[in-house]
Protein backbone atom coordinates (compact mmCIF):
# COMPACT_ATOMS: atom_id res chain seq x y z
CA UNK A 1 0.00 0.00 0.00
CA UNK A 2 1.30 3.73 -1.02
CA UNK A 3 1.04 6.05 1.32
CA UNK A 4 -0.76 9.50 0.79
CA UNK A 5 2.97 11.23 0.84
CA UNK A 6 4.84 8.88 -1.67
CA UNK A 7 1.90 9.92 -3.93
CA UNK A 8 2.30 13.09 -3.18
CA UNK A 9 6.11 13.37 -3.78
CA UNK A 10 5.95 11.07 -7.10
CA UNK A 11 3.54 13.12 -8.60
CA UNK A 12 5.22 16.62 -7.48
CA UNK A 13 8.41 14.83 -9.21
CA UNK A 14 6.72 14.02 -12.08
CA UNK A 15 5.86 17.63 -12.23
CA UNK A 16 9.43 18.39 -12.49
CA UNK A 17 10.89 15.90 -14.64
CA UNK A 18 8.35 17.36 -17.15
CA UNK A 19 10.22 20.31 -17.41
CA UNK A 20 14.06 19.03 -16.62
CA UNK A 21 14.84 20.53 -19.87
CA UNK A 22 18.59 22.11 -19.77
CA UNK A 23 18.96 21.10 -16.11
CA UNK A 24 20.24 17.55 -17.52
CA UNK A 25 24.04 19.42 -18.57
CA UNK A 26 24.51 20.91 -15.17
CA UNK A 27 27.85 20.23 -14.06
CA UNK A 28 29.17 18.72 -11.19
CA UNK A 29 30.91 21.02 -9.28
CA UNK A 30 28.79 24.05 -8.16
CA UNK A 31 28.70 27.16 -9.93
CA UNK A 32 29.00 29.46 -7.48
CA UNK A 33 32.00 27.27 -5.84
CA UNK A 34 30.72 27.48 -2.32
CA UNK A 35 28.72 25.12 0.21
CA UNK A 36 26.57 25.59 3.11
CA UNK A 37 26.61 23.38 6.38
CA UNK A 38 23.25 24.22 7.91
CA UNK A 39 20.09 23.13 9.66
CA UNK A 40 17.85 19.86 8.77
CA UNK A 41 15.05 22.12 10.20
CA UNK A 42 11.94 22.31 7.82
CA UNK A 43 11.41 25.67 8.38
CA UNK A 44 14.65 26.81 6.55
CA UNK A 45 15.16 26.79 2.79
CA UNK A 46 18.63 27.53 1.46
CA UNK A 47 18.01 27.96 -1.92
CA UNK A 48 15.73 30.84 -1.19
CA UNK A 49 17.69 32.24 2.06
CA UNK A 50 20.83 32.46 0.18
CA UNK A 51 19.56 32.77 -3.63
CA UNK A 52 20.70 29.35 -5.34
CA UNK A 53 19.46 27.80 -8.01
CA UNK A 54 19.88 23.78 -9.30
CA UNK A 55 23.49 23.79 -9.47
CA UNK A 56 24.89 26.74 -7.75
CA UNK A 57 26.48 25.20 -4.09
CA UNK A 58 26.49 22.28 -2.11
CA UNK A 59 24.36 22.41 0.65
CA UNK A 60 24.68 19.79 3.65
CA UNK A 61 21.91 19.25 6.32
CA UNK A 62 22.26 17.72 9.42
CA UNK A 63 20.49 18.01 12.54
CA UNK A 64 21.62 21.76 14.12
CA UNK A 65 24.14 21.95 11.12
CA UNK A 66 26.76 20.87 13.49
CA UNK A 67 30.29 20.55 12.20
CA UNK A 68 30.27 16.17 12.60
CA UNK A 69 32.49 14.28 10.96
CA UNK A 70 30.49 13.49 8.30
CA UNK A 71 29.85 16.98 7.69
CA UNK A 72 33.16 17.93 7.04
CA UNK A 73 33.80 14.62 5.33
CA UNK A 74 31.27 16.39 2.47
CA UNK A 75 32.73 19.56 3.05
CA UNK A 76 36.13 18.33 2.38
CA UNK A 77 35.15 16.63 -0.76
CA UNK A 78 33.56 19.94 -1.68
CA UNK A 79 36.35 21.89 -1.89
CA UNK A 80 39.45 18.51 -2.71
CA UNK A 81 37.35 17.12 -5.89
CA UNK A 82 34.87 20.01 -6.51
CA UNK A 83 36.21 23.06 -6.03
CA UNK A 84 34.17 25.03 -3.59
CA UNK A 85 36.71 27.92 -2.14
CA UNK A 86 34.27 29.50 0.72
CA UNK A 87 31.86 27.59 3.02
CA UNK A 88 29.06 28.92 5.32
CA UNK A 89 27.94 27.80 8.69
CA UNK A 90 24.69 28.94 9.26
CA UNK A 91 22.43 27.84 12.05
CA UNK A 92 19.03 29.41 12.98
CA UNK A 93 17.29 30.86 15.92
CA UNK A 94 14.47 28.41 17.64
CA UNK A 95 16.47 25.52 16.99
CA UNK A 96 15.14 22.08 18.08
CA UNK A 97 18.71 21.53 19.51
CA UNK A 98 18.36 23.64 22.00
CA UNK A 99 15.55 22.22 23.34
CA UNK A 100 16.95 19.11 25.11
CA UNK A 101 20.77 17.90 26.50
CA UNK A 102 22.66 15.26 25.58
CA UNK A 103 22.05 13.47 28.60
CA UNK A 104 18.09 13.68 28.12
CA UNK A 105 17.99 12.66 25.15
CA UNK A 106 19.73 9.29 26.17
CA UNK A 107 16.99 8.93 28.86
CA UNK A 108 14.34 9.76 26.41
CA UNK A 109 16.21 6.69 24.07
CA UNK A 110 16.39 4.21 27.40
CA UNK A 111 13.31 4.71 28.40
CA UNK A 112 11.03 4.20 24.73
CA UNK A 113 12.05 4.80 21.14
CA UNK A 114 8.81 6.57 19.73
CA UNK A 115 8.36 9.97 19.05
CA UNK A 116 8.60 12.40 22.09
CA UNK A 117 6.21 14.54 23.15
CA UNK A 118 7.60 18.64 23.75
CA UNK A 119 5.52 20.66 26.52
CA UNK A 120 5.48 24.43 25.04
CA UNK A 121 5.22 25.96 28.38
CA UNK A 122 8.37 23.82 30.19
CA UNK A 123 9.84 23.52 26.85
CA UNK A 124 10.54 19.99 28.53
CA UNK A 125 10.83 16.93 26.07
CA UNK A 126 8.47 13.67 27.93
CA UNK A 127 7.75 10.24 26.54
CA UNK A 128 3.75 9.79 26.23
CA UNK A 129 4.50 6.00 25.97
CA UNK A 130 7.08 3.86 28.24
CA UNK A 131 9.37 0.47 27.43
CA UNK A 132 10.77 -0.75 24.64
CA UNK A 133 13.90 1.60 24.83
CA UNK A 134 17.46 1.33 24.66
CA UNK A 135 20.58 2.35 26.72
CA UNK A 136 22.49 2.60 23.20
CA UNK A 137 22.31 6.69 23.17
CA UNK A 138 24.41 7.46 26.29
CA UNK A 139 27.34 6.62 23.77
CA UNK A 140 26.22 9.02 21.38
CA UNK A 141 27.80 12.87 21.18
CA UNK A 142 23.97 14.33 19.87
CA UNK A 143 25.76 18.28 19.98
CA UNK A 144 23.11 19.94 22.03
CA UNK A 145 23.05 23.68 21.55
CA UNK A 146 22.69 25.74 24.62
CA UNK A 147 24.01 29.26 22.65
CA UNK A 148 23.25 29.74 18.85
CA UNK A 149 26.38 32.10 18.46
CA UNK A 150 28.64 29.72 20.48
CA UNK A 151 27.94 26.46 18.48
CA UNK A 152 28.20 28.53 15.30
CA UNK A 153 31.86 30.11 16.66
CA UNK A 154 32.70 26.15 17.71
CA UNK A 155 32.03 24.92 14.36
CA UNK A 156 33.49 27.15 12.52
CA UNK A 157 36.98 26.66 14.91
CA UNK A 158 36.15 22.82 14.66
CA UNK A 159 36.26 22.51 10.80
CA UNK A 160 39.24 25.30 10.59
CA UNK A 161 41.54 23.05 13.06
CA UNK A 162 40.52 19.92 11.04
CA UNK A 163 44.13 18.77 9.11
CA UNK A 164 42.13 18.11 5.89
CA UNK A 165 40.85 21.52 6.02
CA UNK A 166 42.93 24.05 3.70
CA UNK A 167 44.17 27.00 5.16
CA UNK A 168 43.02 29.30 2.06
CA UNK A 169 38.85 28.45 2.61
CA UNK A 170 37.06 31.30 4.24
CA UNK A 171 34.49 29.70 6.61
CA UNK A 172 31.63 31.91 7.42
CA UNK A 173 29.27 32.12 10.51
CA UNK A 174 25.82 33.17 10.15
CA UNK A 175 22.32 32.43 12.26
CA UNK A 176 19.31 32.43 9.84
CA UNK A 177 16.27 33.74 12.02
CA UNK A 178 13.01 32.00 11.59
CA UNK A 179 11.27 35.02 12.76
CA UNK A 180 12.35 37.63 9.65
CA UNK A 181 14.01 35.52 7.31
CA UNK A 182 17.19 37.42 7.67
CA UNK A 183 21.03 35.94 7.71
CA UNK A 184 22.90 37.64 10.84
CA UNK A 185 26.29 37.04 11.13
CA UNK A 186 28.48 35.98 13.95
CA UNK A 187 31.64 37.85 13.35
CA UNK A 188 33.32 36.21 15.51
CA UNK A 189 32.72 32.70 13.70
CA UNK A 190 34.17 34.61 10.34
CA UNK A 191 36.80 36.04 12.44
CA UNK A 192 37.86 32.39 13.20
CA UNK A 193 37.09 31.26 10.22
CA UNK A 194 39.07 33.95 7.77
CA UNK A 195 41.39 31.92 5.26
CA UNK A 196 45.21 32.11 6.36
Amino acid sequence: MTSKTVTEILAANADYAASFGAKADLPMPPARHFAILTCMDARLDPARYAGLAEGDAHVIRNAGGRATDDAIRSLVISHKLLGTTEWFVIHHTDCGMETFTDQRMAELLEDNLNTASLDPASMTWSNPHHGGGCADGHFIKWLSIRNQEDSVVQDVRHIRAHPLVPANIAIHGYIFDVRTGKLNEVAAATAAGRPA
